[in-house]
C-alpha cells in the first residue's frame, strides 16, 4: 500500500514547525526520514498517524483519506511504533500485543481464537513467545520495543510508521528492530537519528530541515559529505564498508 503526502503543513501555537512537505512510500519500500533535532521529522509523521492536526495538506494511504478518515478505520490499515512507550499500569506481554486486534473488534468484543493465533504469530516473529507471560513493565527497553511492534503487527497494518523506534536503545536493539521490520516486506515509513543505520535498512531517503525537505534520494544520493555537512553541521568522510559493502560514515 502505498502513501502520499502532499503540501502537508503544521503550526503549534504560532509557529508552523512543518512546512508544505510532500513526500510518496511506495509499496514494500523503506522510506527514512533523516534531519536534526527539532527539524519536524516527529510532527510530520504524528500529523500522518492523526496525533497532531495539520493545518493543511493531504495524506493518503492508497485510496484512504488518512486525516478525514476515523482513527479505527485508520488503525485496521496502519501501525505504529514510536520511542517512548512507558505505562502507568501493568500488563502482561500478550494483553499488549492482544491491543493491537482492537481495530478489528466491536465495542465490548471478546477475543477470538482467530484474536489469540494472530497474536501468538506477533509474539513468535518478534522472538518473544516465552515471555507471553511475563510483566512488561519487568522488561528491558529492546524488549517493550519488540511488543510494542508485535502490538502493531497484531493490528495486521499495510503499513508501518516508526517514530525515532531505536532512539535510546543499545546497538544489539536498534539493529533488531529495523531487521525485524525491514523483513515483514511492508511499506515503512520512518524517522531515524542515526545516519549509518539508515543507510543500511533505507531504501530511500528524505533529509528535513527546519521543517522542509532539502532533498530526497538513495542512500548514496542524499548522504554525501557535504550535504552532511551542511544540515547536520558536522564534517565527515564517506566510504564502502569492506565488510558489508555498504555507505559507510567517518565523522572528522
Amino acid at each position: 500500500m502505498e502513501l502520499t503526502v502532499e503540501q502537508l503543513a503544521v503550526s503549534l501555537g504560532r509557529t508552523e514547525i512543518v512546512k508544505d512537505i510532500s513526500l510518496q512510500v511506495g509499496a514494500g519500500r523503506f522510506v527514512g526520514l533523516l534531519g536534526p533535532n527539532g527539524c519536524g521529522k516527529s510532527t510530520l509523521l504524528k500529523s500522518i498517524y492523526k496525533v497532531i492536526k495539520p493545518s493543511r495538506g493531504k495524506a493518503l494511504l492508497g485510496d484512504t483519506n488518512l486525516l478525514s478518515a476515523s482513527a479505527k478505520s485508520v488503525s485496521r490499515k496502519l501501525g505504529v511504533v514510536g520511542q517512548f512507550n512507558e505505562l502507568s499500569f501493568d500488563f502482561t506481554v500478550r494483553e499488549m500485543v492482544m491491543m493491537g486486534r482492537t481495530p478489528h473488534k466491536g465495542l465490548l468484543e471478546r477475543d477470538h481464537p482467530d484474536d489469540h493465533a494472530i497474536v501468538d504469530d506477533a509474539l513468535r516473529r518478534v522472538h518473544l513467545t516465552d515471555y507471553a507471560d511475563r510483566s512488561y513493565l519487568s522488561l528491558s527497553g529492546g524488549e517493550k520495543q519488540r511488543v510494542i511492534l508485535a502490538r502493531a503487527l497484531a493490528q495486521q497494518p499495510q503499513f508501518l510508521i516508526l517514530d525515532e523506534p531505536t532512539n535510546h536503545l543499545d546497538v544489539k536493539y536498534q539493529i533488531q528492530i529495523l531487521s525485524l521490520v525491514k523483513e515483514l516486506h511492508v511499506g515503512v515509513l520512518a524517522a531515524l537519528h542515526d545516519l549509518t543505520l539508515a543507510a543500511a535498512y533505507c531504501d530511500y531517503l528524505y533529509l528535513v530541515r527546519h521543517g522542509r525537505i532539502v532533498i530526497g534520494g538513495t542512500p548514496r544520493e542524499v548522504l554525501t559529505k557535504e550535504t552532511i555537512g551542511e544540515v547536520f553541521e558536522v564534517a565527515c568522510e564517506i566510504y564502502d564498508n569492506p565488510v558489508t559493502g555498504g555507505l559507510g560514515i567517518a565523522y572528522l
